[in-house]
């Protein structure tokens, strides 16, 4: 079975783990949101990649989700004592040479895909991930900050400021005139099913899907097309997700995530049980719907969620 999955960080990960083992024969293919990544101290830092990559690996730190194991943070200390910033975003010594090694390769000519192909050589996830482009995309979120209204890159709206105001509006800034990555097209053509994992659904997996090509090419696939809903009992299990739905005028909860995806788009769409009410709205929309346990507990309760996900693509295929 050929399976590809639109991922973004911490949720999109730990799902992929779960999924490997529900489907350990599959042919994964992640496509990785590259919307969070970000240029500091002189180095690329691409977020999503490298929690999918560090997960699937066993690098993680599994207590935070994100950032590597047995971390330091020398460089960081020297670094602020130089006066360099920003100091609000933690990178590790361990994280810090992934970055290098990264930035090396792109100044020496290679593409994202490339780069991320060859620090995958390393960890060896089990999947294979690709950059959803390896044009430069960056997800900023407008915001009013002193009674005047800005716009900021997606990490310092969630790293430094935690969320705490309101977000106004979501733009993956060059998405527009990205392309898909080598291989992203041709994953999508050739699958035999695409999920989505319970990542948020504005800027990880939508931005992905604002990349123009994906979304049509996964319309046009042929194939099923589930979901998972990154919203319990109309609270996002992890993260920001109901601020950036507000900013997109889309309601925090399981069945307006599915709608806000839309029909052309979603065959299926898995819904926690203590949403099972939403289940009948859903279907409304054209979307075929179940309520299962969505809390990723452990590597046990995720597989069980990716296998319930793999039965409703079956159940739509049929």
């Amino acid at each position: 079975m050929r399976i590809v999955v639109l991922a973004g960080g911490i949720g999109g990960a730990r799902f992929l783990r779960g999924l490997k083992a529900a489907a350990p024969d599959a042919d994964i293919t992640v496509i990785g949101n590259t919307g969070d990544d970000i240029h500091l101290f002189g180095l690329k830092v691409c977020p999503d990649l490298d929690t999918v990559m560090y997960t699937l690996g066993g690098g993680i730190n599994e207590e935070q989700g994100w950032g590597r194991s047995d971390e330091t943070f020398q460089v960081k200390a020297e670094l602020a004592a130089y006066g360099v910033g920003p100091e609000w975003f933690g990178l590790g010594d361990r994280d810090f040479a992934t970055h290098i090694v990264r930035t090396q390769m792109l100044s020496a000519g290679y593409p994202l895909s490339a780069v991320t192909e060859a620090l995958c050589e390393r960890w060896q996830p089990g999947v294979r991930l690709l950059p959803m482009s390896d044009d430069r995309v960056e997800t900023h979120v407008a915001v009013e900050l002193d009674g005047e209204r800005k716009a900021i890159h997606f990490q310092e709206y969630w790293v430094r400021l935690r969320a705490c105001v309101d977000a106004l509006a979501v733009v993956p800034v060059g998405a527009e005139q990205a392309k898909p990555a080598p291989g992203v097209l041709e994953a999508i053509a050739a699958a035999d099913v695409v999920l989505f994992p319970p990542s948020n659904p504005v800027v990880s997996v939508g931005t992905i899907l604002a990349v123009p090509g994906i979304r049509e090419a996964i319309a046009e696939a042929g194939v099923p097309v589930v979901g998972l809903s990154p919203i319990v009992g109309d609270a996002p299990v992890r993260g920001m997700a109901d601020k950036v739905l507000a900013a997109v005028g889309v309601e925090s909860g399981a069945a307006a995530v599915a709608e806000h995806y839309g029909s052309g788009l979603l065959d299926g769409w898995l819904v926690d049980t203590v949403d099972a009410d939403s289940v009948a709205r859903v279907e409304a929309a054209g979307i075929r719907s179940r309520a299962v346990p969505l809390m990723m507990t452990d590597t046990d309760a995720t597989a069980a969620m990716a296998r319930e996900a793999l039965a409703l693509a079956e159940e739509v295929r049929a």
